[in-house]
């Protein structure tokens, strides 16, 4: 999702940010909020959303934000909206939500006031929910703002409060044998912050799945795992890689904003 930048925002726009961390932090709900959410079968979802900042290559101002809205179970495209932004703010570690939320929300927005009976029931977020420095990573931050439930899932193992990528968590790793299977991220303050989850049998990579708002950890987890056709949920993959709808930028111009 992020690229870096050069450049450093001064101390002062540093202190703003964690100060708006941390107040909408306290709105942050992880438990399931939705009926859907509690049933095994997830009956009643019919629509999941994934959202992605993509970048242009040799160039770190501009990307292509997109917003993706599937079936559920089918996990058919039924809306997808890429378009070319110019990002103004440079990345720095913990605060990636600054950089490209804007434009997410957008989408968001944009959706909702075009075509509301397509408005996705939960957001996938290609990033971290509470599995970040102050608890409050891009996924927690889109939840917050657009008042939907959201899904933080990180390709990589965000090292803070204690976790490492170390010799034992590789070990925990070999133990998930089969699509499923998963085991708690707790940090060194005792407190589960995810889910480290093998996401497809033909997957050795797991998956970081954290809360990101208004769902539970374990239904973030299962709901996953059954959107995943392959490592990667199909909300975030198809995002990805582009698909062919009306009104869909052409892949080539999905490819450019890789």
């Amino acid at each position: 999702m992020a690229r870096k930048a050069a450049g450093k925002p001064p101390e002062e726009i540093l202190l703003d940010w964690k100060r708006e961390q941390a107040s909408l932090k306290a709105r942050v709900v992880d438990r399931d909020t939705e009926a859907w959410q509690r049933d095994p079968a997830f009956s009643g979802l019919q629509r999941v959303g994934g959202v992605d900042v993509s970048f242009v290559k040799d160039d770190s101002g501009s990307a292509c934000a997109s917003l993706v809205v599937l079936s559920y179970p089918e996990l058919e495209v039924l809306y997808e909206d890429c378009r070319m932004v110019t990002l103004t703010a440079p990345y720095v570690s913990g605060f990636l939500a600054f950089r490209e939320l804007p434009f997410l929300v957008d989408a968001v927005q944009q959706l909702r006031q075009r075509e509301p009976r397509l408005m996705p029931q939960v957001l996938f977020v290609d990033g971290n929910g509470v599995l970040h420095h102050r608890g409050f990573g891009v996924a927690c931050h889109l939840g917050v703002l657009t008042d939907l439930p959201c899904i933080g899932v990180a390709k990589k193992l965000l090292q803070v409060d204690g976790l490492e990528n170390n010799a034992l968590h590789k070990e925990k790793i070999q133990l998930l044998k089969a699509g499923g299977d998963s085991f708690p991220l707790m940090g060194g303050s005792g407190t589960v912050l995810g889910r480290a989850l093998r996401s497809h049998d033909h997957s050795t990579k797991p998956l970081y799945v954290s809360v990101g708002h208004k769902i539970s950890l374990e239904a973030a987890v299962r709901l996953t795992h059954s959107c995943c056709k392959f490592r990667i949920p199909e909300p975030v993959r198809q995002e990805q890689g582009g698909t062919k709808a009306k009104g869909v930028p052409p892949r080539s111009l999905r490819r450019a904003c890789r």
